[in-house]
């Protein structure tokens, strides 16, 4: 069964999973992130099939996520290294660490982000860039986008209204 695309859509969240909403892109990115740069090092710390770590490299690749550098003449070997916008992927991996330790693990942290310059742990927490408000409370904020003119207009569903978050779960 063929998968749908989601390229073509306006939304940015539907944008973003077309290119690394497949869970092992993100596992990739997050082993990027973490340094490393190389096949059998990305093969083996994930324990994923050479052909399926092929198929995702490539894909991360074209997508502009990551580069591949020859590193080796004889025989051929690549290094995958992160672009700007693979890095630009980093507060998306804290979120998912800070949103999995909240939610899926009973018996507390078992992940933590730390600054490697201070030791110090680091609590991540998405805020607003003009005020610094940390973004929580779903009832709160809704999504919009903007037209053409960039006047804010409603997303698909309503064109009355913007999408809101609800705390029930539904868009």
């Amino acid at each position: 069964m063929r998968r749908k695309s989601f390229e073509t859509m306006e939304c940015p969240i539907a944008r973003s999973l077309e290119r690394v909403g497949e869970w092992w892109s993100i596992l990739i990115l997050r082993d990027a992130l973490s340094g490393i740069t190389r096949f059998d090092a990305f093969e083996a710390n994930l324990k994923i099939a050479p052909n399926m770590l092929t198929r995702r490299l490539n894909a991360l690749v074209e997508d502009g996520l990551l580069e591949r550098r020859l590193y080796h003449e004889r025989p051929k070997r690549y290094e995958y290294v992160l672009t700007a916008r693979g890095r630009d992927f980093l507060p998306v991996l804290f979120a998912l660490v800070d949103y999995g330790n909240r939610q899926f693990t009973t018996e507390g942290e078992k992940v933590q982000i730390v600054d490697l310059e201070t030791g110090r742990i680091i609590d991540p927490v998405l805020v607003d860039r003009a005020t610094g408000a940390p973004l929580t409370g779903a009832s709160r904020f809704g999504f919009i986008k903007s037209a053409p003119d960039g006047a804010p207009q409603a997303c698909e569903r309503d064109a009355a209204t913007p999408l809101r978050a609800s705390s029930r779960g539904r868009a």
